[in-house]
């Protein structure tokens, strides 16, 4: 027994479909148990094993027919399928319309009583809450009673209150006029010393904007002559990087040429390492280049002191 037979036989089809299954997919089996057996003597080891390139792509092309004749038959058999499906769904839903009436019609007889003992049990619930809706109206009419009675007992106690507001508020005006009279008093008692204050901080304040005038004076004399050692260094920093371009470009020349002249003998590899070296070169002279530039320009527009933020001129 072969693999698709086995498939077949646990898939418990009926024996009419199980045989069309083997009909339609046997030669198949056959086929790829065949290619599955040659593909295993074909070794491509060399690029001169050509006969076995070809049996290989020979091999590719059947078993790829094969595999589209295959989807395209399995496609066919489950669009039957679908079909069939449908044909019995169409079927049930037929004969669920009329058993379904007919069973609704059965289960109202069978449970008559049933059904009428509820009808009852609705019935008794209706006058249940009918009861109680009327005894919430009458809760409801009973509580709106109480707020208005509760509402006329509140504005009698506010007009009692209000006429107890005006007698306080003569008392309290009277006793605000004499309070106004001691504010007054005691606001020329604070404005006099106020005065007294003022005259007090402009005294300190002149002599603290003597104190600070000096040390603004110290301060801008420090920062001049930071200024005179900030440009001194610049300046020694600048010539020892000068100094040190030279060298380079004097070393980085000697290199190219000592290059060039031992790569002479290849010509075509040494005048790829040559251009590789004066790419180099050239970037890096690039950058010494723009490095001088920015420190002359440092040197032409100055710098800030990081202290006083003051800017310092370094070409004076």
């Amino acid at each position: 027994m072969n693999q698709l037979e086995v498939i077949v036989k646990e898939s418990g089809l009926e024996k009419t479909k199980a045989q069309i299954l083997l009909t339609k997919f046997s030669n198949y089996f056959d086929q790829a148990a065949m290619w599955e057996a040659k593909a295993k003597t074909i070794k491509v080891t060399k690029e001169d094993q050509t006969a076995d390139m070809k049996i290989a792509r020979v091999g590719r092309l059947e078993l790829k027919e094969m595999r589209c004749a295959l989807e395209n038959t399995r496609k066919e058999l489950k669009a039957d399928v679908v079909r069939e499906g449908k044909a019995i769904d169409g079927i049930s839903n037929a004969l669920k319309m009329v058993i379904v009436p007919i069973e609704e019609y059965l289960d109202k007889q069978e449970h008559f009583v049933e059904i009428q003992q509820d009808i009852k049990r609705q019935a008794m619930l209706l006058e249940i809450e009918k009861k109680e809706e009327e005894e919430r109206i009458a809760k409801e009419k009973a509580e709106a009673e109480e707020r208005v009675r509760i509402q006329k007992e509140n504005e009698r106690l506010k007009k009692e209150a209000e006429e107890k507001e005006k007698a306080l508020a003569k008392e309290r005006a009277k006793v605000e006029t004499e309070k106004r009279k001691a504010e007054l008093k005691a606001q020329k008692e604070r404005a006099d010393i106020e005065l007294k204050a003022r005259q007090d901080r402009e005294e300190a304040e002149r002599k603290a904007k003597i104190e600070r005038n000096k040390a603004i004076a110290i301060e801008q004399e420090k920062s001049k002559k930071k200024q005179q050692e900030l440009a001194a260094k610049a300046k020694a920093d600048r010539e020892k990087q000068e100094k040190k371009f030279a060298e380079e470009r004097a070393i980085a020349e000697k290199e190219r040429k000592e290059q060039e002249a031992k790569d002479k003998k290849d010509r075509e590899l040494a005048e790829q390492q040559a251009e590789k070296k004066r790419k180099e070169l050239a970037i890096k002279l690039e950058k010494e280049r723009k490095a001088k530039v920015k420190a002359e320009k440092i040197i032409k527009e100055g710098i800030t002191c990081p202290y006083c933020k003051k800017h310092i001129d370094l070409t004076e």
